[in-house]
């Protein structure tokens, strides 16, 4: 067993939420150091439509580093890229603990946290105390609970955080934000966009443009999927959805005693469902958009699947509370060896190969 899968076992005999406390709090102070190998070429990705070159097409998601507290030791572990998030224009202190819970016979996490965090100028400050990163990093922003003007507090993030991320990612698939996911439903979606557009628009004009992603949740149906893809692509601004947040829905295969607890559902029982919606999502797109997997990536075969049905780069999160964040090294090296067995030269050769 390498240190970090090591550190993350230890990890695991303190309350989810206070191991994920310890975690942040060693990275920040180098007691977990990564050891970054030189990048392999053959593992580089480019999302077309929003213009990101990644040196790897594997990404930390939104959630693990809330206030952009570590973006930089997670890319010195070697991930393609790294999203920070969620964030809302004012601090706000989240659900009542306890609000997340390992599902460890399940390798699955259900979370109920509530968009916790220090406020969009504290996030913004470590963003712009770092502006030279090994990757791009991405900024997820979100509504506070108690908004009067949902909308508008969309507007005011990626206002605030445009010219200092890489990209910009618009979470409203959130299931712990009461109604938040309302903002999936056409008129809310042509509203949201628009005035997102809107102010983007002017942003372009001061600082250059930026990739702009969307969030969905994986508990869409056909009708739902095909409204978003027609709501999305009519409004020109995004470059792409990242498919998908997490799910209310519960499998009756888990088998974790915590499996009725309220929450977002994620990690190894995500993938199927989120694979399935992405598939869906690439089939009706059509290449118009740019797509990131995210769902129950835990290896080199789930990124594979995820890139055959149809995405550009993935994205994970819960499985480094199982394996430990030099996961994605491991991940890395098994894609390359995946590649030689196959005989295929680029990643981009799989991208979509089993769309029908």
């Amino acid at each position: 067993m390498s240190m970090m899968r090591a550190a993350a076992a230890v990890l695991r005999t303190f309350p989810p939420e206070t191991a994920h406390g310890l975690g942040l709090a060693a990275l920040r102070t180098g007691l977990m150091q990564p050891h970054r190998r030189a990048e392999d070429p053959r593992l580089a990705v480019r999302l077309r439509r929003s213009g990101l070159e990644l040196s790897n097409p594997v990404g930390l998601a939104a959630g693990f580093d809330k206030n952009a507290e570590v973006f930089t030791e997670m890319l010195g572990f070697g991930f393609g890229f790294v999203e920070c998030g969620t964030v809302t224009p004012l601090p706000q202190s989240g659900n009542p603990r306890p609000r997340l819970f390992r599902l460890s016979r399940d390798r699955a996490v259900i979370n109920r946290m509530g968009f916790n965090n220090e406020g969009v100028e504290a996030f913004a400050a470590r963003l712009e105390a770092q502006p030279r990163r090994q990757g791009p990093v991405g900024a997820n922003v979100g509504a506070n609970k108690d908004s009067i003007d949902r909308i508008n507090d969309y507007v005011v993030g990626v206002r605030r955080v445009w010219a200092i991320s890489d990209y910009v990612t618009v979470n409203i698939s959130s299931p712990n934000t009461p109604g938040l996911r309302g903002l999936q439903d056409r008129g809310a979606l042509e509203e949201l966009l628009g005035r997102i557009g809107e102010q983007a628009r002017a942003l372009e004009a001061a600082s250059g443009p930026r990739p702009l992603f969307l969030k969905v949740a994986p508990d869409l149906d056909d009708r739902a999927i095909q409204e978003i893809v027609e709501v999305t692509v009519a409004a020109g601004q995004l470059t792409g959805l990242i498919v998908s947040n997490t799910t209310t829905t519960r499998p009756e295969s888990l088998q974790d005693p915590q499996r009725s607890e309220t929450g977002g559902l994620s990690g190894a029982p995500l993938l199927e469902r989120s694979t399935a919606v992405l598939a869906t999502f690439a089939s009706a797109l059509d290449g118009r958009l740019d797509l990131i997997g995210a769902g129950g990536v835990s290896s080199a075969q789930d990124v594979v699947r995820k890139l055959q049905a149809g995405a550009g780069a993935v994205q994970l999160y819960s499985a480094l509370v199982y394996e430990g964040p030099d996961l994605v090294s491991r991940i890395k090296q098994d894609l390359l060896r995946l590649m030689d067995a196959e005989g295929v030269r680029t990643l981009e050769e799989l991208i979509g190969v089993s769309k029908g």
